[in-house]
């Protein structure tokens, strides 16, 4: 649950918490022996985690001033655990903020502005639409580590089969795909997610978005958004696509059977690229189609722009500020990326790190050409919350519990609590 705490009074805190916060839960710092950082990391503990520690251990030896400590905290629990952490004690120095929690943080205190910092001394190297998601109120509050978006995930032999040479360029297209490969191979086409981030996409086709951010209007509810959610609950039902798994398992179970060859193709994130590379279906890395989601009815496809930043805590001292700021340059930088990317398959976020050796990666020279199409959130604090109301809604009505009209003016009600002062 995040802490109602005032935004001024929160900043007048930090100040009085500096001491006990940033670092001193390291208990090892001493006037005259190393200054020790601690780093809430939420990369996968499994697949990306071990790349993140070996960088620190390096960042450690060429720095023998500074220790990290790193803690890897699971990515669902992070949000909430450094929302309270950063109100009291224990807040870490650095957190690897998840793009949508970046300007809600800033706007609360938390995080410190980086520019002109030893951090954001290569700013001109990173992609600029990722440097300016970082930004709150004209200031940047986060480097960007890691990006991502979502693209259509196909298995080329299973098309081929079908006799489907090219991947779907809108929904209406996947649709009969999906009947296609079917009938030519016995397995599904097509498998969607009830999550509402994956439903972004049906949005961006119809020209619209959850809200209005510059208009400050609620748009959920919209004629353009139930026509998007229209397309969005059609592929749910029908000759190859698979009906709606409303289940707390959905994302394993839909994951499970595309990386084994029983569904033909998802829409997905390169975050899963090494388990792609794990099922039975593309032990041939090369099996693994990669295209820009499907257009809707405006001609025009779009997807979600995510990823993570690095941010500081602006409640640690300035002797823990100081060798964070020097931490972040380490990990952003072109070398630490493109090690990254090698090692856990991710996308870099600045372009002198896509070096010849990365785009041998299959995954990411696929995810790289699908960037093109990625959108932007607004730099609305509360945006990534308003996903909220519509996770609740959207499974029942993939799931025939709730009408379509009920369920999308339900999330129009609920968005309406988080955003108080925007019109419906």
């Amino acid at each position: 649950m995040r802490r109602g705490i005032a935004a001024t009074a929160l900043v007048a805190s930090l100040a009085l918490a500096a001491t006990a916060c940033g670092g001193s839960d390291s208990g090892s710092d001493k006037s005259d022996g190393p200054t020790t950082i601690t780093w809430w990391d939420t990369s996968n503990a499994t697949n990306e985690a071990p790349t993140y520690k070996a960088l620190a251990q390096q960042f450690e030896k060429a720095n023998p001033d500074i220790k990290v400590k790193y803690v890897n905290v699971p990515f669902d629990q992070a949000q909430n655990k450094f929302d309270t952490a950063a109100g009291s004690k224990g807040a870490p120095d650095i957190l690897r903020s998840e793009v949508g929690w970046t300007p809600a943080f800033a706007k609360k205190g938390f995080f410190l502005p980086l520019d002109g910092t030893e951090a954001l001394a290569d700013q001109a190297k990173f992609q600029p639409s990722l440097i300016e998601q970082a930004k709150f109120d004209g200031k940047t509050y986060g480097v960007p580590l890691v990006t991502d978006t979502l693209a259509l995930v196909y298995n080329k032999a299973l098309y081929k089969k079908a006799g489907i040479t090219e991947a779907p360029k809108t929904w209406d297209d996947l649709k009969k795909a999906a009947a296609t490969i079917k009938q030519k191979t016995g397995v599904d086409g097509y498998w969607g997610s009830t999550q509402a981030y994956y439903a972004q996409s049906f949005l961006y086709g119809e020209g619209t978005d959850t809200v209005d951010a510059s208009a400050k209007k609620i748009t959920v509810n919209s004629a353009a958004a139930q026509k998007a959610y229209g397309t969005w609950q059609g592929l749910f039902s029908g000759k190859g696509l698979h009906k709606a798994d409303t289940t707390a398992d959905a994302y394993a179970h839909i994951q499970d059977a595309f990386v084994n060859g029983k569904v033909a193709s998802i829409v997905q994130g390169p975050w899963e690229i090494t388990n792609f590379y794990k099922g039975s279906a593309f032990t041939d890395k090369t099996n693994l189609g990669i295209a820009t989601v499907p257009a809707g009815s405006t001609g025009k496809a779009g997807a979600p722009t995510g990823g993570h930043n690095l941010s500081v805590y602006a409640g640690s001292d300035k002797a823990h500020q100081t060798a964070s700021l020097k931490f972040v340059k380490f990990m952003t930088s072109a070398a630490s990326q493109a090690t990254i990317a090698l090692k856990n398959s991710t996308l870099p976020t600045r372009d002198d790190a896509y070096t010849s050796a990365v785009k041998a990666d299959p995954g990411i020279a696929g995810y790289q050409t699908v960037l093109a199409a990625a959108q932007p959130r607004p730099a609305l604090p509360e945006y990534s919350s308003l996903w909220g109301p519509l996770d609740t809604e959207l499974p029942k009505i993939a799931g025939g519990k709730e009408s379509l009209d009920k369920g999308l003016s339900n999330a129009e009600l609920a968005i309406a609590k988080l955003v108080p002062d925007f019109s419906k």
